[in-house]
């Protein structure tokens, strides 16, 4: 549990902890476009813990107070702060690999999320829609299947780069009461959901 390791997009988490934490506007539109729609605030956050959309975690640290730069700071800062001592953030969506962390770090992180209620609400959607034309939508599925079979999920967020391994960390509501499952250095992105579920069995029993 104190091994170090890469966490891929589990940085995300702390991207929009950070975002959120600066009081921006949720329904300010963000002058650049993605998906060749210009996005709120709101939607790009979605995209980045439902889809894990790289660009959008991206673009949330671009419009922060002061840029990347500061955005990341205060993502280093926010990790100190929830006693996070093993923790590094270098850029805000997880390609980087020296985004380096321990399960035991990142429980306090899902623990911390779990208290906006937007991330909450985000993990638990199987699904983001965006209209592109009338009546005609892009539709962007949950990284963690697990969120469509109806468990009740309080924190959701898959990661994978070649360094990570497959991971995933999830707070969830089960017969046991609220659990938090963090799998690090899974062999791929198709072995993460089953042995995450493996372990959530443990406790839907």
């Amino acid at each position: 549990t104190s091994t170090i390791r890469s966490i891929a997009s589990i940085t995300k988490l702390m991207t929009v902890m950070v975002v959120l934490d600066s009081n921006q506007s949720l329904t300010e539109t963000i002058p650049k476009k993605l998906y060749n729609r210009k996005l709120t605030r709101e939607t790009l956050i979605e995209l980045a813990i439902v889809k894990s959309d790289n660009t959008a975690a991206k673009m949330l640290c671009e419009y922060y107070p002061g840029g990347i730069k500061s955005c990341i700071q205060a993502m280093n800062e926010k990790a100190k702060y929830l006693n996070m001592d093993t923790s590094v953030f270098t850029d805000p969506t997880g390609l980087f690999a020296s985004n380096t962390s321990t399960a035991e770090d990142l429980v306090k992180l899902v623990m911390a999320a779990s208290k906006y209620p937007i991330i909450v609400n985000a993990s638990g959607k199987n699904s983001v829609r965006l209209e592109t034309t009338k009546k005609k939508f892009l539709e962007f599925h949950n990284t963690n299947s697990l969120v469509k079979h109806g468990h009740h999920f309080f924190v959701s967020k898959t990661g994978w780069i070649t360094k990570s391994g497959g991971c995933i960390v999830m707070m969830m509501d089960t017969i046991h009461g609220v659990r938090t499952i963090i799998l690090l250095g899974s062999k791929n992105t198709k072995t993460r959901i089953p042995e995450a579920h493996l372990l959530s069995t443990m406790y839907l029993k």
